[in-house]
């Protein structure tokens, strides 16, 4: 899907463009813009991934611990959807290049949300143009007609217009067919994308919700059929002082007796370029009403946690992926033969801090599979397995004074995370000193600030570090910040300042 969009606005351009205008070069700030003729379509042909070695993803950068497919361009995920003990990753994928287009889905799948498979690439772009993000579903009634428990795949057709089609699959993910019928929802303008659809028992309906792009808001439409639809409302809220960004990637998640609207913006992340914002409010079926709140509100203070939306089919828990990049420099970020990782799954929570709803995205539990044991930090190095390739630190720090925590490694390079006990704030530095930046400027980052979320005396901080990424949260997952970095090689030392006490353990590589 997606931020694409303004990738996709500029789309094709993108291709024959100098990489330094993909800071917003990957867009166009005018949503009356008139959008790029696309290229013909190109014939389908099986695309299946090599099998790995024991030398596979190891190249520098490449991540360890985060699914990343073994070559191409990978952007939004989409299409979650867990089904017979396996959870299917889609995502948007180039499978002819290491750069933004040919948009298909790429397809892997894991069993326990850590350890992943790439398969054969699922759809490719038809005759009605790419095959943008959307949303996969179990249709255990049959009520499309395709059969029961048929694995039914929405997403946005994208060729000049953007319309919403389906796809069907009754072997578990590994094939699709085309409805005969597409586009399902028609359109004649670019401005309509990336529909996520669940089963509203209430209403006895499945309901979609479909992102207005640079047009901003949310609609939402319903359907007994997954083949008709009928538009049930819009919603959308003004943002002050944010008039230019696009809406993409819409989640409509139910916790209890409230419902939360989760929507990726870009332009128009919190800090520049891409960002997660929520909603919390109310749902009868077929209308969001959002609780009088001081918005936006942010899902990650980072820069690079985009398009994060939801499995679906997985009962109570509210699993959740993102894209770990953004999209001021996505084209440029210096991987090969891949570009773009996940972020680790993550598991939304509803609760409450200050008196008001807030959103939690803690790391899956099932991290722990691939985790050594906790062993407490006592030197400045740190006491890594060069096997394992990447570790989790955890933190108790106790909120009576300031605290820096500096990571580094023998090239001098540096992340520092400074903590303000007072303000209960985290403020994190990424420029030059951190390691590679010169690909892009706007990847340097002076300062990004985080609420702590806490109104404890210590609170505990996690940090997920791997070879080009940190992944920095409070335990209970009240505040996520998620950040690329380049190294020259992984932070090996530590060094603090305040009252922290420190443990470590290694994570295993996942391939």
């Amino acid at each position: 899907m997606k931020s694409m969009r303004i990738l996709r606005q500029i789309s094709l351009m993108m291709v024959t463009a100098a990489m330094a205008v993909t800071i917003f070069g990957c867009s166009s700030d005018d949503p009356k813009s008139d959008p790029p003729t696309p290229p013909a379509p190109t014939p389908e042909e099986p695309v299946t991934p090599p099998e790995p070695t024991a030398d596979s993803y190891k190249e520098q950068y490449r991540p360890q611990i985060h699914f990343t497919p073994a070559k191409n361009w990978m952007n939004d995920p989409n299409g979650m959807v867990y089904a017979d003990g396996t959870y299917h990753l889609f995502y948007q994928y180039n499978p002819r290049g290491n750069d933004w287009g040919n948009m298909s889905w790429g397809h892997a799948t894991s069993s326990d949300l850590i350890h992943w498979k790439e398969q054969s690439v699922a759809l490719q772009r038809d005759e009605l143009g790419d095959i943008f993000s959307g949303s996969a579903i179990i249709d255990k009634d049959n009520t499309g007609g395709f059969g029961a428990n048929a694995m039914v795949a929405l997403y946005t057709s994208a060729d000049g217009i953007q319309q919403q089609s389906i796809a069907y699959s009754t072997d578990g993910g590994q094939t699709f067919t085309r409805y005969s019928g597409n586009p399902v929802i028609r359109n004649n303008d670019d401005n309509l994308r990336d529909p996520k659809v669940f089963w509203h028992e209430g209403t006895k309906q499945w309901v979609m919700a479909l992102a207005k792009g640079w047009l901003r808001g949310i609609e939402f439409y319903g359907s007994t059929n997954l083949k008709n639809w009928n538009h049930l409302s819009t919603f959308v809220v003004d943002l002050p002082g944010r008039p230019n960004l696009q809406w993409e990637c819409p989640d409509l998640l139910q916790f209890g007796d409230k419902w939360v609207l989760i929507v990726s913006v870009n332009p128009g992340g919190r800090i520049l370029g891409s960002g997660m914002m929520y909603f919390v409010g109310d749902f009868d079926g077929k209308e969001f009403k959002a609780d009088a709140l001081d918005y936006p509100l942010w899902l990650d203070y980072g820069m690079d946690n985009y398009a994060g939306v939801t499995w679906s089919n997985t009962g109570d828990r509210k699993l959740m992926i993102g894209w770990m990049n953004n999209w001021q420099y996505a084209g440029n970020v210096p991987c090969s033969p891949w570009r773009s990782a996940m972020t680790l799954p993550r598991e939304l929570k509803l609760t409450e801090y200050d008196n008001k709803p807030l959103l939690c995205c803690p790391v899956v539990s099932e991290i722990d599979k691939i985790a050594g044991q906790w062993q407490t930090v006592s030197t400045e190095t740190l006491p890594l397995d060069a096997q394992k390739s990447a570790y989790q630190l955890r933190f108790d720090v106790s909120l009576d004074q300031n605290a820096t925590i500096t990571l580094s490694n023998g090239n001098n390079e540096k992340f520092v995370i400074d903590i303000y006990a007072s303000e209960r704030s985290l403020v994190v530095h990424r420029n030059a000193n951190s390691g590679r930046a010169d690909f892009n400027g706007s990847f340097s980052v002076p300062s990004m600030k985080a609420p702590l979320n806490t109104a404890g005396d210590k609170v505990t901080i996690d940090l997920f570090v791997d070879q080009s990424s940190i992944e920095i949260l409070t335990k209970d997952g009240t505040m996520s910040m998620t950040n690329l970095v380049f190294p020259q090689s992984i932070y090996d030392s530590l060094l603090l300042s305040g009252n922290v006490s420190t443990q470590v353990r290694t994570l295993s590589r996942i391939w």
